[in-house]
């Protein structure tokens, strides 16, 4: 697993403090990207919460997701949230350290009052005093946000005070990507009214053993309530690994509706899911990969848009037209681009890699912000995409209509063969995945070919690539990601 420290600096603690008419919460930001550039330390509101209590809960969740490993938990895990600001709400986000679990907090228009949110993406610093006193706010004490330096810090900065270096590996990088793409094919699956919705989620187990994961379960909507079921029935809802959305206590006392998202069941493979906490002028999303010990970064769901040359430079289009809208309409970026709708989202999947969309389930959209950390490295470190990029430099792709060869490394010839669209292969990774976890690098590397796309920057796989399989690993070894590239 490739693995980097970054340092995050900030010019004071976040805090939480007792002031004349309430108690005033300041988010301290770090280096972030604005429509004016990149700043030190962008201020993107000053202002009230209509919701004190529900907002320090929710943000409470993100944090808890952000310091949490629900795999190997004895592993060090510690990541400060993202904050977006889309002009007219704050989006918080997090991932797990184990790479499985996403978490949103959309504090929408109604939860805030008499400040105007501003546009731009960096993080923001949650330490532990703050979370103590965050657990604390009464539900009728009035709160004051301000996400960025007060007027006074803006003009007396003299460089950082709080300076943390935090482990950023590739692999959640990649899960930003990866967790955005597979919501996209989300459909809204059940909807819980309040009081169901808090007796279901405080029904579900908060973990066994030393944090071993209960596996997936089923699901299925019955009326307005959601009932077990012990195999994917069509409507069905798979829960993978219950207790990851342990995240959700925090707020359920607030709750007013629970959504669930999925794909439609297909067999009994375990699948992703999106578990949505509606809140008094806010949101509370958790998203869960389909395995406690399958990271969204093994996934595949970018690779196609990644192979594509035409899909680059689409990006950088699409991209110049981007203005941190709380909602991208794909509709209107086409007509703006002159591209078509599924240009348009092939983009927006690249654009993805690099942190610079997001999806948001509950309005069934994409939209801007762009993650405070170096992504560029997302695409260099796909192994399966340098491997195909490696094979196609190497001229080991031949075609013949819908059927292609690759020799690989080893000199083992596998034959592609097109179902329809769909790149079958006869190694062993797609004998195994079928598909579900995105195309292996011997179809990636025809789909390049028939394209013709060239090797691009990947350059030649480095040894650990070598082979048919590669992995995501920790430093005990053992798979995060559940499997080869």
């Amino acid at each position: 697993m490739t693995r980097s420290v970054q340092a995050v600096a900030y010019t004071r603690p976040s805090v939480l403090e007792s002031a004349a008419g309430g108690q005033r919460l300041g988010l301290e930001t770090s280096r972030g990207a604005t429509p004016t550039g990149y700043q030190d330390h962008p201020r993107f509101f000053t202002g009230f919460l209509t919701s004190p209590q529900v907002a320090a809960a929710g943000l409470l969740a993100v944090a808890d997701v952000a310091a949490a490993r629900y795999y190997q938990q004895q592993l060090r895990a510690s990541l400060d949230p993202v904050v977006t600001g889309n002009g007219d709400r704050l989006r918080f986000e997090s991932f797990s350290g184990c790479g499985g679990v996403y978490a949103r907090l959309d504090v929408l228009e109604p939860g805030l009052d008499g400040g105007e949110v501003g546009h731009g993406t960096t993080n923001v610093d949650v330490n532990n005093p703050l979370r103590e006193a965050l657990s604390r706010v009464g539900a009728d004490d009035p709160l004051h946000l301000r996400v960025g330096p007060d007027e006074l810090a803006v003009t007396t900065l003299d460089g950082p005070v709080v300076e943390k270096k935090v482990p950023l590996p590739d692999r959640w990088l990649r899960g930003f990507a990866e967790a955005q793409v597979i919501a996209a094919g989300f459909d809204l699956r059940a909807e819980l009214p309040a009081a169901e919705a808090v007796r279901f989620l405080r029904s579900l187990p908060r973990g066994g053993a030393r944090g071993a994961s209960r596996g997936a379960q089923w699901v299925v909507p019955s009326g307005r309530v959601l009932r077990p079921t012990t195999r994917p029935v069509p409507g069905a809802v798979c829960l993978p690994g219950p207790e990851r959305l342990v995240a959700l206590q925090r707020v359920l006392r607030h709750a007013t509706a629970l959504r669930v998202y999925g794909p439609p069941a297909a067999g009994a493979a375990a699948l992703a899911s999106a578990w949505e906490v509606e809140l008094p002028g806010m949101r509370l999303t958790l998203t869960l990969s389909p395995e406690a010990a399958r990271g969204f970064s093994g996934e595949g769901g970018v690779l196609d848009a990644l192979a594509t040359d035409e899909a680059a430079e689409d990006a950088e289009l699409i991209s110049v037209l981007l203005a941190w809208e709380p909602r991208i309409d794909v509709g209107d970026l086409a007509a703006s681009s002159g591209l078509t709708a599924e240009r348009v989202r092939a983009a927006l999947t690249r654009l993805g890699t690099s942190g610079r969309v997001g999806y948001d389930t509950a309005e069934a959209a994409y939209f801007h912000r762009e993650l405070p950390y170096d992504a560029d490295r997302v695409e260099r470190h796909n192994p399966r995409l340098r491997s195909a990029r490696g094979l196609v430099a190497a001229g080991a792709v031949t075609l013949d209509g819908a059927l292609g060869t690759v020799t690989a490394e080893d000199g083992h010839v596998h034959r592609v063969r097109d179902d329809g669209g769909t790149l079958s292969c006869s190694c062993l990774w797609w004998a195994k995945y079928r598909g579900g976890r995105g195309p292996c690098k011997h179809a990636l590397a025809v789909r390049m070919v028939r394209r013709g796309t060239d090797a691009g920057t990947g350059g030649t796989p480095s040894p650990g690539e070598q082979g048919s399989t590669t992995t995501d690993r920790e430093p005990s070894g053992t798979s995060i990601d559940g499997g080869a590239r």
